[in-house]
């Protein structure tokens, strides 16, 4: 049996030409018949080509034949004690990935992931212990979504039902801060933005998503260009590049110098930053020096710095500094003037906090959990 396509796979510049590519031209394919068909799938949730009854039974036949909708398998969850939930989702061809739902105070926010493993290498993460297997494609992003969205309403959390998937999102912000290096996979990342953005797609507006990326300045630049719209975080972690190479071995490709000055180019609308995410280490990247230097390093970039406690992960040699330590950073940042937030990390008791994610820890509790229920 022959591979259909995914249609989830394509934003709506794609899906005309996936479409016409496969179909041809013969059949109704007006600008206005394949936005009906967009809104099929993201607005209406339907995965089943004869249930789309206002396009012509002809060209739901053609679209049956050589297309399918299909999501990612939740395979497993975790509740934290603080409200958040780990999902393990399994693709097509086996592989494994997690997505975290976090709860905080407000709001809810997922946590996506762009690769199976990473090839970055930060030392204190543990994703990066997995190397990289492979990029995700478009639909196994979008479709990581789709399914928690799924999973949320079939649960009627929250008074949250799929009567009024419209009117009753389950979440209110997404970001790319999950397994791997978003802008490592910069092409599928673009057009799953663009597939959150659009209108008659997902419709999440830019401002409630946001990408983060370890620094490569080429695809920073062409993310900048594009016609994304989403938020951009930088994992900054150091103001030398003697420390940050030694934990972020990206960082001797692309040193601090040229990030910072490709940042100062990035074009920016009014009143928005860029989010430099700093993971504090202790006695690595906390000193009283790297907190006079991170402010000087910043100036003249519109900016939000995310402190962020490290995570500890057992035997990768980095530990947290005292909460104490950690308000005394943000109170130094502020005195100067620099926009400043605590990330008091979620979902630590489920291995789903920043720098956590590794589906062999999941898949060996999910097996453990199993063999104790038996």
């Amino acid at each position: 049996m022959e591979t259909k396509f995914n249609l989830l796979d394509y934003d709506q510049d794609g899906l005309k030409e996936v479409i016409k590519s496969v179909i041809g031209d013969s059949l109704d394919l007006t600008p206005y018949r394949l936005r009906q068909i967009f809104q099929w799938v993201y607005r209406r949730r339907v995965k089943d080509f004869s249930s789309m009854t206002d396009i012509s039974k002809k060209l739901r036949e053609a679209l049956a034949e050589s297309f399918e909708i299909t999501l990612p398998e939740i395979i497993f969850s975790q509740n934290s004690v603080d409200g958040s939930r780990k999902y393990l989702l399994k693709l097509k061809d086996g592989s494994e990935v997690e997505s975290v739902l976090i709860c905080q105070p407000t709001r809810f926010t997922l946590c996506v992931s762009s690769q199976v493993g990473c090839a970055i290498g930060c030392k204190f993460c543990r994703t990066a212990q997995m190397g990289l297997k492979r990029n995700l494609k478009v639909s196994e992003i979008i479709g990581q979504v789709m399914a928690v969205q799924e999973d949320v309403w079939s649960r009627g959390e929250r008074g949250i039902t799929f009567d009024d998937p419209e009117a009753q999102a389950p979440f209110q912000n997404i970001v790319f801060m999950g397994m791997g290096e978003p802008l490592h996979n910069k092409d599928s990342v673009i057009s799953t933005v663009k597939i959150l953005n659009d209108e008659h797609g997902l419709n999440f507006s830019g401002r409630k998503i946001t990408v983060s990326t370890s620094g490569l300045i080429p695809a920073i630049k062409e993310f900048g260009e594009s016609s994304a719209r989403a938020n951009l975080a930088i994992s900054l972690n150091a103001t030398t590049d003697e420390v940050r190479t030694e934990i972020m071995p990206i960082n001797k490709r692309w040193p601090l110098e040229d990030l910072l000055e490709t940042l100062r180019q990035f074009p920016l609308k009014a009143g928005r930053r860029i989010t430099f995410e700093y993971v504090l280490l202790a006695g690595v990247n906390d000193t009283d020096e790297d907190m006079k230097r991170l402010p000087v390093l910043l100036r003249g970039i519109p900016a939000k710095i995310n402190l962020i406690p490290y995570n500890s992960n057992s035997g990768l040699g980095y530990y947290p500094p005292e909460a104490e330590r950690v308000q005394i950073w943000q109170k130094t940042l502020l005195s100067k003037g620099m926009n400043s937030t605590i990330r008091w990390s979620k979902g630590m008791d489920i291995s789903a906090a920043c720098g956590q994610l590794a589906t062999e820890s999941m898949r060996a509790k999910k097996k453990l959990e199993q063999a104790l229920a038996a």
